[in-house]
């Protein structure tokens, strides 16, 4: 029998190993540090520009978490260096540090341990630990293969206006956007604005994100199926799931800002029609944006608002609750409603854990969002629908702002920081990262409520 300071042993020795989330969540931090404190020295810095300690962790965190957010301009702010460093940080935060990890261990000739595998398993919801380093190794290479023709095709459409430094741009937004990170280096704050009547570069940047924003298994299952094999039922789910959104969010867009004089209505119809696909891409994950937000009416801030919400899929780059939950909560309402015992998905029947997990990541994001909105409501005196915003766009991650984000004070930048940590890690991982999974040993009488 073993004595109580055995037993204390053993917990420590237990304790020394990090469980997967609590893995990812910590190597998510070492590396918002280490970007913060390489973004705040004066080799990131443009000359005569100063960016604070504070801003430099805000830029670094929305780097790593692939948001977009920004309180100082990317391109006025930092130079080749910095620019470089958060290109860096967005490929390590969207395609994922296991996934380059895996990538330079197939390229050594070397095998991925257990461990690894689980952590990878557990960060890409794979459903079986021997499917990771196969799936992971090809879509890595496939993701960074997609990076580098959507860069030469941007890189080619810009070399009239900007020569060769038009394949360094390519290179930056073609990551921003598969990555679904929205950062841009063209200065002034201007995102994309320049382009929303450029049909090949918002259409490249869309296809990027997409693909982003489908997630790595997805893309696995599209290429697989060209060699012959059934796409896997979770691809299905997700494919409709997100081509679903696009098209609300499409007509959503067309319907409640094509004839708002200060942002659409001025566009001829050919624009009019490729701006509202463009916002109903990118404000599920992304952040890029061709008109000023602060011009659109409430009612399409609310819709973005949704859209922010509900985010892209998972093991993909974006981040929200994912498609595949939104899918969930929606057929289980629908089967509440219809009265039936199961919840039935596309001709399949869901498993009860998947519902409930679904379930509580809704209820987890939703308080979320409603305390950081109430502590940026404390903190600012700004309108409640733009706070609204800014939290659900940390949240997202997407990176979307009405143009609030630079002039908040330090408590709301350091409330957004969180945010967007705790956004890209997912609410249930980091509960499960700050708390201990375990199995109750017993079950107590059930309890009936009248719920109305």
């Amino acid at each position: 029998m073993k004595t109580l300071s055995g037993l204390k042993a053993d917990n420590i020795r237990r304790r020394k190993h990090l469980n997967p989330p609590q893995f990812l969540a910590a190597m998510f931090l070492i590396m918002i540090l280490v970007g913060a404190i390489l973004l705040s020295m004066p080799i990131s810095q443009k000359g005569g520009v100063k960016v604070g300690i504070l801003d430099s962790f805000f830029t670094s965190t929305s780097a790593v978490c692939v948001s977009g957010l920004v309180v100082v301009d990317t391109a006025d702010s930092f130079n080749i260096f910095g620019q470089l460093v958060i290109m860096f940080l967005v490929q390590l935060g969207g395609l994922g540090f296991m996934t380059a990890g895996v990538m330079v261990a197939l390229l050594l000739g070397r095998k991925v341990s257990l461990r690894g595998k689980i952590i990878l398993q557990d960060a890409f919801q794979y459903q079986t630990v021997d499917q990771v380093t196969k799936v992971i190794g090809h879509v890595a290479f496939t993701a960074i293969t997609i990076e580098i023709i959507g860069a030469v095709a941007l890189g080619l459409i810009w070399m009239g206006e900007y020569g060769p430094r038009s394949f360094y741009l390519g290179l930056f937004h073609s990551i921003s956007a598969f990555n679904n990170a929205g950062f841009d280096i063209f200065g002034g704050f201007q995102s994309l604005s320049t382009y929303k009547g450029d049909v090949l570069t918002l259409s490249i940047i869309m296809i990027l994100i997409v693909l982003g924003g489908l997630g790595y298994a997805v893309i696995w299952g599209i290429l697989q199926r060209g060699r012959g094999k059934r796409i896997t039922y979770h691809a299905k789910v997700v494919l409709i799931t997100t081509f679903a959104l696009l098209v609300v969010g499409f007509i959503g867009t067309y319907l409640l800002e094509s004839s708002n004089p200060a942002a659409m209505g001025a566009l001829p119809l050919k624009d009019k029609i490729l701006n509202s696909l463009f916002y109903s891409v990118t404000s599920r994950s992304c952040g890029f944006n061709t008109l000023d937000m602060g011009d659109f009416t409430p009612p399409f801030l609310f819709l973005l608002i949704i859209l922010m919400f509900i985010g892209a899929s998972p093991g993909s780059a974006g981040g929200g609750i994912k498609t595949t939950v939104f899918a969930t909560i929606i057929a289980a309402r629908w089967s509440n409603i219809r009265g039936e015992r199961n919840v039935n998905l596309f001709k399949r029947r869901l498993a009860e854990e998947v519902v409930i997990k679904a379930e509580t990541i809704v209820f987890l994001s939703l308080l979320l969002v409603m305390a950081v909105t109430m502590i940026l409501s404390i903190t600012e005196e700004l309108p409640f629908l733009n706070i609204l915003f800014e939290a659900v766009s940390a949240f997202g991650p997407v990176g979307l702002s009405t143009g609030i984000t630079p002039h908040l004070n330090p408590i709301s930048k350091l409330t957004l920081i969180f945010t967007m940590y705790a956004g890209r890690l997912g609410p249930l991982t980091l509960v499960y990262a700050l708390g201990s999974r375990s199995r109750g040993l017993f079950e107590y009488p059930k309890g009936y409520l009248n719920l109305g």
